[in-house]
């Protein structure tokens, strides 16, 4: 049963495909995961596996942490995710996920926190277009109106403005996978997912055919 999966970001690189065409590929360490928690419908109202992934120092964990992962087994692990099922069978308490419950062709979902960016513009955080850079202009990179004046007299909330950009969580839909590499825990997938090099990824079976990522950075 192929639930999920958490990894890590390496990098991005080159894949050549039969044609011997370069396409763009990110390289995913991913997992192995250890199931450390198995919920039901008859104790906590749904059916659910928690998993866990990236070993972590004793002294960082605190007691309820240590508690709860020694359920299933002695492992200590730094990240914790859980996904709804429909059915529990086959699983178990300290069994391993691994990126050998994918294969290649098949289309994943990514999630990650993309690159925080700081305080950053207009153009650079939504993409406007700049004013005009001659005949004494002095608005080449302002908002222009934010609004009518006298009524309603304030600026509506949602108004795209200067402000934050990147850092905040996004799915990047549909995604194929090339390669799998069971040896390296390694998944090689077609495109870009989100964050840098390091980051926590969530690798999901795809709910639909398509690509679809929101705005804020890869």
């Amino acid at each position: 049963m192929s639930i999920g999966i958490l990894g890590k970001k390496l990098g991005m690189s080159q894949f050549f495909d039969d044609q011997g065409r370069s396409v763009p590929v990110t390289l995913i360490e991913a997992g192995p995961c250890r199931i450390t928690q198995l919920k039901n419908s008859e104790t906590d109202g749904y059916a659910a596996v928690q998993i866990g992934f990236g070993d972590v120092r004793e002294k960082l964990m605190n007691s309820p942490a240590k508690g709860h992962l020694a359920k299933s087994g002695d492992l200590l692990l730094r990240h914790l995710r859980e996904y709804r099922v429909e059915k529990l069978e086959g699983l178990e308490l300290g069994a391993a996920i691994t990126v050998g419950h994918f294969e290649a062709g098949q289309k994943v979902d990514v999630s990650g926190n993309t690159m925080g960016r700081g305080f950053s513009g207009y153009q650079k955080r939504h993409g406007f277009s700049r004013g005009p850079m001659t005949h004494g202009s002095k608005n080449h990179r302002e908002p222009g109106s934010t609004g009518a004046g006298t009524t309603p007299g304030r600026i509506y909330p949602g108004k795209r403005m200067a402000g934050r950009y990147g850092g905040k969580k996004i799915t990047t839909r549909g995604l194929t996978v090339l390669k799998v590499d069971s040896e390296r825990n390694l998944l090689v997938v077609k495109g870009s997912v989100p964050g840098k090099p390091g980051a926590l990824l969530n690798i999901r079976p795809a709910k639909r055919v398509g690509s679809h990522s929101a705005r804020g950075g890869s």
